[in-house]
């Protein structure tokens, strides 16, 4: 396990602004007196491409596990590919959800579709985020405020207003469906 290097740090941040926006900085800045986490959490390297987010005393702790034994320290945020890209995975829904800058909302008559990874269609969209750009990082949510998986807006707010129903609004990346459909390969190395 190893801290990210800065071209890594650099490429895995601007991912994660992409669905947070400004408050990307609750995720990395040290805990201040009286929130409600008193730990700093890290990002760190296990193995040659997987990326966890977890609290620093747990690293500090996983550094006296050899290399080759260690296979999962914390939350995985998500992996680099062998071009340099780093991709997000469904377990860090968990993390960016609460940080969302532009949130979806599906009605009930959505959430199927979406969680058998189609993605989301105007006539499913019971609210938006006023103001999203296009093509930029969104979380999926139903209607009980339920973070469902994450996508890519496929038109703004203006645009998507004057949409037929059947037109895409987002691109589907991820949802909670994928653990039950790649759970062999979910966490493979």
């Amino acid at each position: 396990m190893r801290p990210l290097d800065e071209k890594e740090t650099r490429t895995m941040f601007e991912k994660l602004a992409n669905y947070t926006g400004s408050s990307l900085s609750n995720l990395i800045a040290p805990p201040t007196e009286g929130s409600a986490t008193t730990e700093r959490m890290v990002f760190r390297m296990i193995g040659t491409s997987r990326c966890y987010y977890m609290p620093e005393r747990i690293a500090n702790l996983a550094t006296s596990i050899p290399r080759d034994a260690l296979l999962t320290s914390g939350t995985l945020i998500g992996k680099f590919t062998k071009t340099g890209k780093f991709r997000l995975n469904m377990t860090a829904l968990s993390i960016i959800a609460p940080h969302a800058r532009v949130k979806v909302y599906i009605k009930s008559n959505g959430e199927m579709p979406f969680l058998y990874g189609s993605n989301v269609l105007k006539a499913h969209v019971a609210r938006w985020s006023e103001d999203a750009p296009e093509h930029s990082g969104c979380i999926v949510f139903n209607s009980n405020d339920t973070p469902l998986g994450f996508g890519v807006t496929a038109r703004s707010t203006a645009e998507m207003r004057k949409l037929e129903p059947t037109a895409i609004v987002v691109f589907a990346q991820a949802d909670v469906g994928m653990y039950l459909r790649d759970e062999d390969t979910l966490f493979t190395t």
